[in-house]
């Protein structure tokens, strides 16, 4: 999953970042309205973490903007402003939940993950194929009730082909949503992850899960062969 954090204070910015990361998500930061725009027209987000006062255009401006626009996207407010009437603003302008400062990032990930579940199409938490099954919430893999640890890049990229099963997905899709705006991957960093997938779910198994489709990219299939 693919969030963008648009909030000026660069050590916040930094932190929420490196919480998302810790819990699998791939995270791009903007610090002001005008950059956040750009990163919207060039990227497909699953959640928004929008500051309210962000240099502009502001968070509530963008907002406006981005639903104006037809965005759907969920987006999570944050801001310093407590009062009552704020919050409602922020709601009715089209923010779908509100979490003011400070904050813990406890909550903050409960929030991410529940704006995740309700979108308009909603977030599938289980995620399975043969003897794989994976679970979003719990960011838990096993492979024939067996548990797996897999480092968090490499839960982000088995998420994506789990949620996208039977279908052939290039390096180029799995790089976009699997790394954030910020990563310098070396060239063959999909190959490379993809190989540790592989040991972690196919080796020493009874056929495999993971395809390769030579000269596009890869394929995780429903069943083993």
């Amino acid at each position: 999953m693919r969030i963008m954090v648009v909030e000026d204070d660069p050590r916040l910015s930094e932190l929420i970042r490196e919480v998302l990361e810790d819990a699998c998500y791939a995270a791009d930061l903007a610090a002001d309205g005008e950059t956040a725009a750009e990163l919207m027209d060039i990227n497909d987000y699953d959640l928004v973490v929008l500051d309210w006062g962000i240099p502009a255009p502001s968070g509530i401006e963008l907002l406006r903007t981005w639903r104006r626009q037809g965005h759907n996207i969920p987006i999570l407010m944050l801001t310093a402003r407590d009062a009552v009437e704020d919050r409602v603003g922020g709601l009715d302008t089209g923010a779908d939940d509100y979490l003011t400062k400070p904050f813990s990032f406890v909550e903050l990930l409960a929030r991410v993950r529940s704006l995740l579940r309700r979108r308009e199409v909603p977030l599938q938490l289980a995620l399975e194929a043969d003897d794989l099954k994976l679970d979003r919430g719990k960011h838990q893999v096993t492979v024939a009730g067996e548990p797996v640890v897999l480092s968090p890049k490499e839960f982000g990229v088995l998420e994506y082909l789990l949620s996208r099963r039977d279908e052939v997905i290039t390096r180029t899709d799995i790089e976009e949503h699997a790394w954030d705006e910020a990563s310098e991957p070396m060239a063959n960093v999909v190959d490379v992850v993809i190989h540790r997938l592989r040991k972690k779910i196919d080796g020493g198994r009874q056929g495999r899960l993971i395809h390769t489709v030579r000269g596009v990219g890869y394929v995780l299939k429903g069943q083993r062969s």
